[in-house]
Parts: structure tokens; C-alpha cells; sequence
């Protein structure tokens, strides 16, 4: 799951080295922390908040296979 969501918000920023996605793990439910550089946090987040939310929607997606929960926080 961490390399899915780095993966697609490298793909979006115009400073993909300053990514990177921090997991914090429990029993069922895991989070994302995903940080980057502050001039791209509009990219990562979109339009009233599109993209970030199809972002979350492809990882519950891929996430449900597993049969965890992810949640995806988007970090200032």
C-alpha cells in the first residue's frame, strides 16, 4: 500500500523526491501519512479535494483485497 500511494503522488507533484509515505500499523487498520513538498500539497489534493479522494478510493479498493482498512493522511 505504501509504494501504490508514492508511487501515484510522485506521478503528480512537481518535486517527486521530497515524497515519502510514512505507515503506522495496527491489527486491521493501517495508516498512510504522505508528506510532501509544501508548493505541491494543491496537486496532491485537487480541486475541492478530487484527487486526494480518488486516491483514498483506489486504496480502500486494493486494500479491501487484503482484507485491512487504510487510511490515507495527507500531512502539511
Amino acid at each position: 500500500m505504501k509504494d501504490l500511494v508514492k508511487f501515484i503522488a510522485q506521478a503528480l507533484v512537481d518535486h517527486p523526491e521530497q515524497v515519502s509515505v510514512n505507515e503506522i500499523e495496527g491489527n486491521q487498520t493501517s495508516v498512510l501519512e504522505l508528506k510532501v513538498a509544501k508548493d505541491d500539497l494543491g496537486k496532491v489534493i485537487g480541486k475541492q479535494g478530487r484527487t486526494a479522494q480518488a486516491i483514498r478510493t483506489l486504496l480502500s479498493a486494493a486494500s479491501a483485497k487484503l482484507k485491512k482498512r487504510t487510511v490515507l493522511e495527507i500531512i502539511e
